[in-house]
């Protein structure tokens, strides 16, 4: 089987404008599927599990559902990725323990030749073509598994930034390539010709 191309979208934080760059993506990348992973777990963020939407959905293995009729409902990410022309929809619901198994199933289903998936943890066990980790220019907060895809990131999308009000030279981390919303067509001309595409 011929893997497709696996670009991944992860976040300092949440609220960053992940979905809005996948979505952006999915619209540059015609034909191509995308992926949601949610990790779950049952006691939903150690408070009340009836207020984590994907808490009810978890159970032995991990949860995979593809396609229009399992993956749009209007508000929600993955009806999202389907507007933005997405040629298929996958949602991953996982607990921790589950993620490596679930991440393996929904590769599978891919039939498209490139995919874009939305998660900080499915970096951690897919080597992705890219990784591109968006962040705010207004926090400079940082979860612990986006500390980690970091050593992944090939480029970071800085979401609420214009070229007013960034110092690209101080701002880069690590000489990963920045971009912002302004030259969204140079992220993606990154993404298509960079070498590491050919993987």
């Amino acid at each position: 089987m011929v893997r497709p191309v696996v670009i991944g979208v992860g976040g300092f934080t949440s609220n960053v404008g992940k979905t809005t760059l996948v979505c952006e993506l999915l619209k540059a990348f015609p034909g191509w599927e995308a992926i949601k992973v949610s990790r779950g777990h049952y006691r939903s963020c150690g408070k009340d599990p009836k207020a984590c939407c994907v808490s009810p959905l978890l159970g032995a293995e991990p949860v995979v559902r593809s396609g229009w009729h399992e993956t749009y409902q209007h508000g929600k990410d993955t009806a999202r990725y389907w507007d933005a022309g997405a040629s298929n929809v996958h949602w991953l619901i996982a607990t921790d323990e589950q993620i490596a198994a679930g991440i393996q199933d929904t590769l599978a289903r891919v039939k498209a030749p490139g995919v874009i998936v939305e998660g900080n943890s499915f970096g951690e066990f897919v080597d992705t073509h890219h990784f591109v980790m968006v962040r705010l220019f207004s926090s400079n907060k940082i979860k612990s598994s986006a500390r980690r895809m970091m050593k992944k990131a090939t480029a970071i999308y800085v979401s609420d930034a214009t070229d007013e009000t960034i110092n690209r030279d101080a701002f880069s981390l690590e000489s990963i390539p920045l971009f912002t919303p302004s030259d969204l067509f140079s992220l993606v001309g990154f993404l298509k010709w960079n070498r590491s595409m050919s993987c």
